[in-house]
């Protein structure tokens, strides 16, 4: 069997997946599988709701087709399966979504196969997890029958520049021989090249801790931001007269949500309890992102009650909700946070958002998006996602939104001049 000639199945065509499945799909037959019946039927009429994919684009794939029925698993000979994996809220890593697509994938192995994860995991978890997984359902044997390998994803949701074949991907596979050919199948479409790691579990780790170093480094510019708010400093004034030095890392404060920055280190964590060891950095700086949404939003009630506004009678306008600008990713948003902080002290508040879907950020967090403008006025805002649409707005065309005579802004991206804003009325805040 030359796995190389195989039809490829990606499984889970989420942000990761169906950007995956359409490059491979240029080049040779690819199945693209989903559980979600909703998510092939919009496939398959020529749309991605994740605007990952244009529909041109997807049109002009002509050797990829969309399924949602098992059976269809068993024409294919490589299997990468794309998956998301998240925490649950003790902040532990669930691998049931991951489980379940072993399980899909272990009914339809045949001698020969192979199959690539690239869902986020911690080190050991392909060969600890999947592969037993695999076994049982297929009843074959690993590196005898079938073989593994392992390519994190580098995904990055919304970016148009750092596209799938522009990011050096990293390989590796259960054999020496298992991981030429994994790293040669990505060679094939990633024209940024490849990187063979040692092994499945040092390309494992090496994902890991690309999230969780960048967790880190926010973490401690949110931690600057609350000291230099008890110092009477702009922390962005601060960073960018630190930027002046050419090898000044340049990180912002905010709030870390997502898929991967804000989840990831958790599998870390949890792996390094397993072996005996509690971190410690690695949970502070955790400790810290996950309080910013709280932080923020009392800092708007306090600044409102400064500015002797009656906060349970007051409606509060949030712009954005979707975990990242100019993307209409909603995973594991802080702004839902920053939501329930304020309704905790009875203020009332309206999300706009012009990326998210409705529904899915009912079902979700259960907010009804609703409308904030001149029209629709409010007596306070707080800007929490740098979408283009509020990039393009002047702190005037801001306090337009907003109907008392002191409102409060809090600024968490940093979008517009404080001075500018304070001039157009608004007492300012921002990380």
């Amino acid at each position: 069997m030359n796995i190389l000639n195989e039809k490829i199945a990606v499984v889970g065509l989420g942000y990761v997946g169906l950007p995956l499945a359409v490059e491979f799909g240029k080049h040779r037959p690819v199945l693209g599988f989903d559980i979600n019946q909703d998510r092939i039927r919009e496939l398959r009429s020529g749309h991605d709701r994740t605007l990952e994919v244009a529909d041109a684009e997807l049109a002009s794939v002509k050797q990829l087709a969309f399924s949602c029925d098992p059976e269809d698993l068993a024409a294919c000979g490589v299997f990468i399966i794309t998956v998301p994996t998240p925490i649950d809220k003790a902040s532990r890593p669930d691998l049931t979504p991951l489980v379940k697509a072993s399980e899909t994938v272990g009914r339809c192995l045949r001698p020969g196969s192979l199959v690539i994860y690239e869902s986020t995991v911690y080190p050991g978890c392909t060969e600890e997890v999947c592969v037993p997984v695999l076994e049982q359902v297929s009843g074959l044997k690993f590196n005898r029958d079938f073989f593994c390998g392992y390519s994190p994803e580098r995904i990055n949701p919304g970016d148009k520049v750092n596209t799938l074949t522009k990011i050096r991907k990293i390989t590796s596979g259960s054999t020496p021989e298992v991981a030429k050919v994994v790293d040669q199948l990505y060679a094939s479409i990633v024209k940024a090249g490849t990187y063979l790691a040692a092994s499945i579990k040092v390309a494992e780790a090496a994902k890991v801790i690309e999230n969780t170093q960048r967790d880190l480094n926010i973490a401690f510019v949110n931690e600057l931001s609350i000291i230099f708010d008890r110092l009477g400093i702009d922390t962005i004034e601060v960073l960018e007269a630190a930027g002046s030095k050419w090898n000044f890392l340049p990180f912002r404060p905010g709030m870390v949500g997502g898929h991967c920055i804000g989840v990831d280190p958790y599998y870390l964590t949890h792996k390094a309890e397993e072996v005996g060891y509690r971190p410690q950095v690695i949970l502070a700086g955790r400790k810290i992102n996950d309080n910013m949404a709280r932080y923020a939003a009392r800092n708007l009630v306090r600044l409102m009650l400064n500015n002797k506004l009656d906060v349970s009678r007051s409606t509060v306008g949030v712009l954005g909700i979707t975990f990242k600008e100019n993307c209409p990713d909603i995973r594991n948003s802080k702004i839902a946070d920053l939501v329930s902080e304020l309704k905790s002290w009875n203020v009332n508040v309206v999300v706009m958002d012009p990326w998210a879907d409705p529904d899915e950020v009912e079902q979700e967090y259960g907010i009804k998006l609703g409308s904030i403008g001149p029209e629709n006025p409010v007596d306070s805002l707080i800007v929490a996602v740098g979408h283009n649409e509020f990039r393009k707005l002047s702190p005037v065309d801001l306090r337009k939104f907003c109907r008392t005579e002191n409102p409060v802004l809090a600024d968490l991206k940093a979008l517009y001049d404080r001075h500018s804003a304070a001039d157009a009325g608004f007492t300012v805040f921002r990380l």
